[in-house]
């Protein structure tokens, strides 16, 4: 489920809630239940979370908005520390005597699932101007859930024959397939008295009280208000819409892009053969010469403070705060600059090579930032990124053969 500011609420939060519970078992061992520290927690889960943070578990994607697993359980620790009742709690519950494993970690996960819905209703009226409370929340998510499994008893009604109807309020004739199972194609088709329908079948067909049927005052207003249920699920539906589209007309612009640049070198080189270069080709050749001089570094700013405007460029391509004044490039590719001497670095070694230092890596993906990234953080196309790589690297190549040559 998607909506406005949040981004605990999508099939990675399981993921996230795993590496939360894994890291607080090593964590919390030794704890002293009698002198609760939030602090000394909070530290132990940072360098926890930080010994995780290249397994395949933490690189996972958390949601669709690009965030890792690693990425969410990080920030829901950092707003545990400014969230110190929800800590509290915990210190209370672990106060009753020593628990096992599974039940501290269930304790651990009841602790972030109440913090996540916090955190995720706080965003959500930040980006909407709408009341929320995390059980507010807690309401979107059971309706998605509900929604999903109308869905999944819909999509093989034959099997639940008797359920189904009971949710659509009549009975199904032998062989007819009701047509509300062809309409039910996303949750903007579903109707709010099937929700209501299908929580009450949920006793009879599935050994238990629905969420709306239970003695819980959670839902007892929901149950009532067919409408408040109709406006939910259309404003689930309306923005994961909106969301989902988000990268499709993205990938068909890289796509485009992608067979341009093929075309646009196809015909570069046919133009190397023709008796008079195309316009294109003369603009490349005056380039051509920029690019092979070895680029002159730039005056060091005072007290060795980085370039603000490569700052500002590093976090217009996703790197993080700091990224230049922590990843600098020495030797004889100094002088290359930042993006050059890390091109270099990927094309040599390759991208994911384990002898980079964590300042070169991108957070994001624990790999040297891609060539698109470097090509704008140098504020250059990405075949001139390329061509000043290659330049960097044959001077690098003379001059080990010449040092070789003088050394012998």
């Amino acid at each position: 489920m998607r909506l406005p500011g949040t981004r605990y609420q999508e099939p990675g939060w399981e993921e996230v809630r795993k590496l939360l519970g894994q890291c607080s078992l090593a964590a919390l061992r030794g704890f002293d239940a009698a002198h609760p520290d939030l602090d000394g927690y909070v530290e132990s889960m940072t360098d926890q979370l930080l010994a995780q943070r290249h397994s395949a578990r933490a690189r996972a994607a958390g949601n669709g908005y690009g965030d890792t697993v690693y990425e969410l359980a990080v920030t829901l620790v950092v707003e545990l520390s400014a969230r110190p009742a929800d800590w509290d709690a915990l210190c209370a519950a672990l106060a009753d005597g020593p628990a096992g494993d599974a039940l501290l970690r269930k304790k651990v996960n009841d602790m972030y699932a109440v913090l996540r819905d916090r955190v995720d209703a706080d965003n959500y009226q930040a980006a909407c101007g709408r009341p929320c409370s995390p059980n507010r929340m807690y309401a979107y998510r059971m309706l998605d859930t509900a929604y999903h499994d109308v869905a999944r008893l819909f999509a093989n009604w034959r099997a639940h024959r008797a359920q189904v109807g009971a949710i659509l309020g009549r009975e199904i004739a032998d062989g007819a397939e009701p047509i509300e199972v062809r309409q039910l194609r996303t949750i903007h088709d579903c109707r709010a008295e099937w929700i209501v329908r299908w929580s009450a079948t949920l006793e009879e067909f599935g050994g238990g009280p629905g969420p709306l049927h239970t003695r819980s005052k959670r839902f007892a207003s929901l149950k009532t208000s067919p409408d408040r249920i109709a406006a939910m699920l259309r404003e689930i539906g309306d923005y994961e819409q909106l969301s989902a589209n988000r990268d499709e007309d993205w990938l068909q612009d890289l796509d485009d892009a992608s067979a341009w640049v093929e075309d646009y070198w196809r015909v570069l080189q046919e133009s190397e053969h023709a008796a008079t270069p195309g316009p294109d080709r003369i603009l490349e050749a005056q380039q051509d010469a920029l690019d092979v001089t070895p680029p002159e570094p730039d005056p060091a700013p005072a007290e060795d403070t980085p370039d603000p405007r490569l700052e500002t460029l590093a976090l217009s391509v996703s790197l993080p705060p700091g990224y230049v004044a922590q990843a600098p490039v020495d030797g004889l590719l100094a002088a290359e600059g930042l993006p050059v001497g890390l091109a270099v670095y990927a094309k040599l070694l390759g991208p994911d090579d384990a002898s980079y230092p964590d300042a070169w890596r991108d957070p994001a993906t624990s790999a040297l930032p891609t060539m698109q990234q470097l090509a704008a953080l140098a504020e250059v196309s990405l075949p001139t990124l390329r061509k000043r790589r290659d330049a960097a690297i044959a001077r690098m190549t003379a001059a080990f053969d010449t040092k070789r040559g003088s050394d012998a």
